[in-house]
């Protein structure tokens, strides 16, 4: 019988389940196991070996430019110069193949993280239980599961102990489901599936065995994967700017060739073969065909300079559309916080109340009761919190972080003006625990106190244990301490923990908890649930020597004896980049699953809104089920309010897509299955790399290998440095191939000979735009870019801006270049083109240092401070005298040797170019400061 995996199992009993899968509660055995995978597949999702390399390099044509260069190409054939068809097509491979590694590099770094972990799984074949891969789980498997197990397949439920599954990754439900055994009635909601598991959760708490109904492709994580293909990205922002960039210097090249071929065929009688082969050269050379190869560079110097700092890129032109962001929707829980919760204030049941510091897991830290040290042993209330806290949890810390201290969060933010390219360890150097977060947080706190003192922690072992119940919310451990004496131990909500107990643990022992002592508590708690704060209450009683286990009915009549405060501190370095954010014109959203009152507090703590309750008469936060608003009230919302909780995938979408609508370019953060769709669709999805689920980092174009936001905003900052190298080279070269067909043009007009051959026309084009493009390109820009707008969505690389710059250049270049040509022709033709030769290549290579920057001063940039252009200075330089001082290549190209001294004197004619900049750069800066 054929096993149908899309059957709800859900609405089927054990017995029911396991007879249509054709299995029973002892598994499957090894045969018949080998006998289905081979049948239906390993339980893989489909697409996780990342893009076909044949695909990935011919994506690398599909750009203007290329086609363009295509196209000259066929006319040098034509012209039958076949050195340029080679020079052509070795550049359009060149590009091709630089792209390709870049994007291959990235494919297989995501790889690499999902593979970090190979997930195995506890299965019954033939009866025993045994470890395998998880990608060989067949539908009829039965798994066994633990506490903290990742759960390998799509399962249903056979039997179960204490058992709650986290599923947020999948549903969006943040606090873990309660699971059953018995059969659900009807269609049931995919987080109201009690009875099933899923795979890509977790267990959060028990045990239990499920028998796999799904795998592959065929569980609920492999449909939404697999819808993803359904989702047609558009072009990106990038893609359509540098389409129009190609477009806009085409037409410029053909225009002035076209007046080039007109000019000399039509007016001055030059033969048809002749200024053919001259307007194909200027063609050619005004053809910005290393643009393309150059763009490749600049984003993959960028990405690879965002990978040093824990950003990942999937796809090459994310990292200049980064660089345009205008807004970030953020995560909280492990993106803005460290996702590892800490006791940060504990309140005894004798009114003392305790500052605890430290770090994420690190179990140094200090006990601090109105500013002072205290010792934890000096205290018999504090003793025997930290006694509870010890033993009532399941939760486990690595030995080897005990013995060590663990490590705390160790590098600071880096400043995102400067050029160290820092990393956060908050995850990295976190020792290993298990457990639920909570309970950790307790363990934690127990262990520094130890640390301090090995007396303030009584020896104790627990007998029995009584897991959490979230009917009862709480759990209990029994304990013996020495002595023989028994205890039973109860953690839970305060709440519920404070209407069981009726005495309270003072310095001198127990004693009556009166309304008082219930008030003052009360009113603890409500302040320090204010500060977002989770709160557990800690509870004791004596048992006799008789009571061998823990159970529900003996959690009465307790001992209060403490209350702890628990936050989610933020990460080191985020404030700063938040406030770096607000200097950059960007605007920061938080987008949460959390209560209203904890994301509304980490916003305030990290800088996301002011100290202020409201603006524009709206709350610092807003739930999602307040935004059941009509448009006009939702656009409001969407602009004044930057905190929104208890948020699922669809709401968090809508957000993207209406600022998107009013003209925004938007970066989302994601880590779930369930917000696959909404990284794909966003401008810029961002995946976590840590926490993130293969599939969403399949559908986001950056992966954070740190989950830092930090990182968003250094990777902001490389992103607008990308921008800026490309239109800095695409400005350079522009000025130079304008000003060089302007030569051409005027040189005609006038009756003159051409200043160049073909073949010079071609080396002047290696030798400048062909060297000194690739030194602009590793710019690593200047301070003060995070203190600009973001660039709008609609600016083009080439815009009006750069108009007075092209024309005063362009001017410079030709009066110069006429001026030599002039004056050498006097002498004979060959040495006027060799003094052309040296100027106008030397205008082009000293433009290089203008091109720098647009608005700075090359003096206060600093002329040696980008080692690769002054390289490529000397490197261009020296191919122009190798060209005009040896024998056979000036013989070739029809050179002839200059005295050095007029050699000399070209040269510093050639400076021109930056002096005339640095006016232009000063008058631009004079009248900015006017404005001001």
């Amino acid at each position: 019988m054929e096993i149908n995996q899309k059957h709800p199992y859900y609405n089927d009993s054990v017995e029911d389940t396991l007879q249509k899968l054709q299995s029973g509660r002892e598994g499957l055995s090894e045969e018949e196991a080998k006998k289905r995978l081979d049948e239906l597949g390993p339980n893989e999702l489909t697409g996780t070996e990342g893009t076909n390399p044949v695909l990935l390099f011919l994506k690398q044509f599909k750009d203007v430019l290329i086609l363009i260069l295509f196209l000259a190409a066929g006319v040098a054939w034509y012209a039958d110069h076949k050195v340029d068809v080679y020079v052509i097509l070795g550049v359009i491979l060149f590009n091709a193949v630089l792209g390709f590694m870049q994007e291959y590099r990235a494919e297989k770094a995501i790889l690499a993280l999902k593979s970090l972990i190979k997930q195995n799984a506890n299965v019954m074949r033939n009866g025993k239980v045994r470890e395998i891969e998880a990608k060989d789980l067949v539908p009829g498997d039965v798994i066994v599961l633990e506490e903290g197990d990742g759960i390998p397949a799509d399962a249903r439920i056979i039997s179960q102990k204490s058992l709650r599954a986290e599923e947020a990754s999948l549903t969006g439900e943040s606090v873990p489901t309660d699971k059953k055994i018995e059969a659900l009635e009807g269609k049931i909601n995919l987080g109201d599936r009690v009875n099933m598991l899923w795979k890509g959760t977790h267990i959060a708490r028990g045990s239990a065995k499920a028998v796999v109904t799904g795998t592959g492709q065929n569980t609920e994580i492999g449909k939404i994967s697999e819808s993803l293909g359904n989702i047609k990205p558009e072009a990106t922002n990038f893609s359509k700017k540098t389409a129009r960039l190609g477009q806009q210097m085409a037409v410029i090249a053909v225009a002035t060739s076209a007046v080039v071929f007109v000019l000399g065929y039509f007016f001055r009688d030059y033969e048809f073969q002749e200024i053919l082969l001259l307007t194909v050269a200027t063609l050619v050379s005004s053809i910005p065909e290393g643009l393309p190869a150059v763009i490749s560079i600049v984003l993959a110097i960028g990405a690879r300079r965002m990978a040093n700092q824990n950003a990942i890129i999937r796809e090459t032109t994310a990292t200049e559309m980064l660089g345009s962001v205008t807004v970030i929707l953020t995560d909280k829980t492990g993106t803005i916080t460290q996702s590892i919760l800490s006791v940060k204030r504990i309140f005894l049941g004798d009114g003392s109340d305790v500052a605890v510091s430290g770090s994420g897991y690190a179990v140094q830290g200090s006990f601090k009761q109105d500013g002072k040290d205290v010792s934890p042993n000096e205290n018999p209330v504090m003793q025997q919190l930290l006694l509870i806290a010890s033993l009532c949890n399941n939760a486990r810390l690595s030995e080897a972080a005990e013995a060590e201290g663990g490590k705390s969060n160790t590098e600071a933010y880096e400043e995102v003006e400067t050029k160290a390219e820092g990393k956060d360890d908050d995850l990295e150097n976190q020792p290993k625990v298990s457990g639920d977060p909570s309970e950790v947080a307790l363990l934690v706190l127990s262990k520094k106190a130890e640390a301090k003192n090995a007396s303030s922690v009584p020896k104790a072992k627990r007998i029995d244990d009584l897991p959490f119940s979230s009917d009862q919310k709480f759990r209990a451990s029994l304990i013996e301490r020495e002595g023989g004496k028994r205890e039973l131990l109860a953690v839970g909500a305060p709440e519920q923990m404070l209407k069981r107990c009726n005495q309270v643990l003072a310095a001198n022992g127990p004693q009556e908890l009166t309304e008082e002592h219930r008030q003052q508590i009360q009113d603890k708690m409500d302040e320090w649930t204010n500060e977002a704060m989770r709160l557990l209450g800690l509870t004791y009683k004596e048992v006799g020597s008789a009571t061998n286990t823990a159970e529900t009915e003996h959690v009465d009549n307790l001992i209060w004896v403490g209350v702890t405060g628990i936050v989610d501190p933020p990460r080191q370095g985020v404030q700063e980049a938040i406030e770096s954010c607000k200097t950059a014109g960007i605007r920061v959203i938080m987008v949460t699953g959390d209560h209203k009152n904890t994301g509304a507090a980490i916003a305030r703590e990290v800088g996301i809104v002011d100290g202020s309750d409201s603006r524009q008469g709206y709350p610092v936060a807003m739930q999602e089920d307040e935004l059941e608003v009509g448009k006009e009230e939702f656009d409001k919302i969407v602009q004044n309010v930057s905190v929104f909780t208890r948020v699922s995938p669809n709401t968090k979408l809508r957000i993207a897509e209406h600022l998107q609508q009013k003209g925004h370019l938007i970066a989302m953060t994601g880590d779930g299955v369930n917000d696959a769709p909404a990284l794909k669709r966003a401008d810029v999805g961002i995946a976590m790399g840590i926490r993130g689920t293969d599939v969403a980092k399949d559908a986001a174009k950056i992966v954070l290998s740190d989950d830092n936001f930090a990182t968003i905003v250094r990777a902001i900052r490389e992103g607008r440095i990308v921008f800026q190298n490309v239109r800095q080279t695409s400005f350079y070269l522009l000025t130079t191939n304008f000003a060089f067909a302007l030569v051409f043009i005027l040189a005609i007009g006038m009756g003159w000979p051409f200043p160049l051959t073909a073949t010079q026309i071609l080396w002047v084009n290696l030798v400048t735009d062909g060297i000194m493009e690739l030194g602009l390109a590793t710019e690593r820009g200047q301070k003060g870019m995070m203190k600009e707008r973001p660039v709008s969505r609609d600016v083009n690389i080439l815009d009006r801006s750069v108009i007075p710059f092209l024309i005063i250049m362009s001017v410079t270049m030709l009066f110069v270049t006429l001026g030599v040509f002039r004056y050498y022709l006097g002498q004979n033709e060959e040495i006027a083109h060799t003094a052309v030769f040296i100027v106008i290549s030397m205008l082009q290579v000293f433009n290089t240092f203008n091109m720098r920057s647009l608005k700075d001063s090359v003096f206060k940039i600093g002329i040696f401070s980008n080692r690769n252009i002054n390289i490529a200075f000397i490197v261009s330089l020296a191919l122009q005298l190798v060209v005009i001082y040896t024998p056979f290549l000036s013989g070739v190209f029809r050179f002839e040797e200059l005295p050095f001294v007029d050699l000399l004197i070209l040269i510093a004619l050639s400076t021109s170019v930056v002096w005339v900049a640095e006016l232009y750069k000063l008058s631009v800066l004079a009248e900015t400061e006017l404005k001001k």
